[in-house]
C-alpha cells in the first residue's frame, strides 16, 4: 500500500540546515521507500511513543502514520534527533 507523504512546516527548516546534497538524498529515499514501506520501520518508545524512525545515513527521519498518510515530523542528525 502506498502512503501519501506530508511534511510539518518545521521540516523545511531542518532540511535547510542539512545542505542541498544530503537533503535531496533524504527526500528521494522518503519518496521511494518510506511511502511504500512505512509500517516496516521501528516504533520509538518512551517520550516518543507513537512515532517511528527511518535511518538515512547519519540522519533520522521521525514520522507518524495517520490513516493513509505518513506525516514527517522531524529530520535531524542522529546526535540531535531525540532531544
Amino acid at each position: 500500500m502506498k502512503h501519501k507523504i506530508a511534511f510539518k512546516k518545521s521540516v523545511s527548516r531542518d532540511l535547510k540546515k542539512i545542505g542541498k546534497e544530503q537533503s535531496e538524498r533524504i527526500l528521494y529515499k522518503i519518496e521511494k521507500e518510506l511511502s511504500i514501506r512505512a509500517t516496516e520501520y521501528p516504533e520509538l518508545k518512551g517520550t516518543f511513543a507513537g512515532l517511528r524512525k527511518c535511518r538515512i545515513g547519519d540522519y533520522r527521519v521521525i514520522f507518524t502514520i495517520i490513516n493513509d498518510t505518513v506525516l514527517i515530523v522531524r529530520i535531524r542528525h542522529r546526535k540531535e534527533a531525540y532531544k
